[in-house]
């Protein structure tokens, strides 16, 4: 990690920063609404090495945008504290081998926190980082952005990094009603089944490495909400995808569900403990990464063969030969929490979603529906009615 530490560069290194250049201490840009800020133009080639950012709300609705050589699209378009792992708006103390973050605030949503970067950001020609402020609101933002420029252009096989944002609320999921890891659950998801089905972390064509992600989840069904297991096509759809796993948990590098900690590699930078239903994990593939040539797709199942219904997003972390185009995010309506209105309901309201994955059922999911209902669901309900019943004589 820190092997060219040691060694004497003919680098410059600068920093772009929101200091008061007047000398006194109003160090904070307050970016208006609808108002796209430019935080740093860089003439290369060169490399941005660290970004430090502070702000007390509007970790969705303001959107980090990073512009490589003067391309006419940008290669990282991600809300501010989704990029830097914290999803749902929630604040909280943690650290990975990329990002940390520190808070007085932890676990609770738009309060004031330290956001850093570590990512290196090489680039040949230009950089150019900005905020765009969706919220509505004037937004207050602290920064710096630490980077170096070099008299030699970068190697040939340097990469530019992306980021980019995916959101279902709900996602499309066969049945929701059923509960994870039960026989009524586990039907078969292969093939092309699950190619088309299976909740999209990244899809992207070029060459280059995936260095991993962040997923958060709002858990609208109260249990468990993993099972899904982690497939990634290289270079094309064969069967078996070249990288398949075995469960949510641990494509996350945990095991027996998603423990309360946050180490180098994975973690949960947000636990569902702690909030009642909102998790944000992550997984860095630092000395794995997941390299292709011409095309990759990481995909992971929502709940066994995509039977669940919960509202989850994600960030993708990749370096590519060239910038690439990554899609948009949804509008700023369209990426706010999901809140609860009581202890047991989440609030549904249809203007604020976005559901663009449905899993189409097939004839064994259509029988495990019907069977799960009756087993399960019409039992339930005759004894409600019985209690009903003997309640009122």
């Amino acid at each position: 990690m820190y092997s060219g530490i040691t060694r004497l560069s003919g680098g410059r290194t600068r920093r772009a920063s929101s200091y008061d250049v007047s000398g006194r201490n109003a160090d904070c840009w307050f970016i208006e609404p609808g108002e796209t800020r430019v935080l740093a133009d860089i003439r290369g080639p060169g490399r941005i090495t660290h970004i430090w950012m502070t702000q007390p709300r509007h970790y969705r609705s303001v959107l980090l945008k990073m512009t490589w050589d003067d391309a006419k699209y940008p290669s990282v378009l991600v809300p501010l504290g989704d990029f830097f792992c914290l999803g749902h708006t929630i604040v909280n103390s943690f650290q990975n081998a990329l990002f940390c973050a520190s808070t007085f605030h932890n676990n609770k949503m738009e309060n004031g926190c330290a956001l850093n970067c570590y990512v290196a950001m090489p680039f040949r020609e230009g950089a150019r980082i900005e905020l765009v402020n969706e919220s509505g609101e004037r937004h207050p933002q602290y920064f710096y952005i630490d980077y170096e420029t070099y008299d030699r252009p970068l190697p040939e096989d340097e990469g530019y990094f992306h980021a980019e944002f995916r959101r279902q609320n709900p996602f499309g999921g066969w049945a929701h009603e059923i509960i994870v890891n039960t026989p009524e659950a586990n039907v078969v998801n292969k093939s092309r089944l699950a190619y088309n089905n299976n909740y999209v972390i990244l899809d992207t064509k070029g060459r280059g490495h995936y260095i991993g992600c962040n997923m958060s989840i709002t858990n609208f069904q109260n249990t468990w909400w993993g099972e899904g297991d982690d497939m990634i096509w290289v270079d094309g759809y064969h069967w078996p995808p070249d990288l398949h796993g075995t469960g949510s948990e641990d494509y996350f590098n945990h095991a027996w569900g998603m423990q309360k900690n946050t180490f180098l590699r994975n973690g949960s930078s947000i636990h569902e403990s702690d909030t009642g239903g909102y998790q944000t994990s992550y997984v860095l593939h630092l000395e794995n990464p997941v390299r292709f040539r011409k095309e990759i797709k990481v995909t992971i199942e929502h709940g066994h063969a995509n039977h669940l219904c919960n509202e989850v997003s994600s960030v993708a972390y990749w370096y590519a030969a060239e910038p690439t185009r990554i899609i948009a995010p949804p509008p700023a309506s369209k990426r706010a929490p999901v809140m609860r209105e009581s202890a047991h309901v989440w609030a549904q309201d249809a203007k604020s979603q976005v559901t663009t994955q449905r899993v189409k059922l097939t004839p064994e999911m259509r029988r495990m529906k019907a069977l799960w209902r009756k087993l399960r669901v019409q039992p339930y309900e005759a004894l409600e009615k019985e209690r009903k019943k003997a309640d009122k004589s």
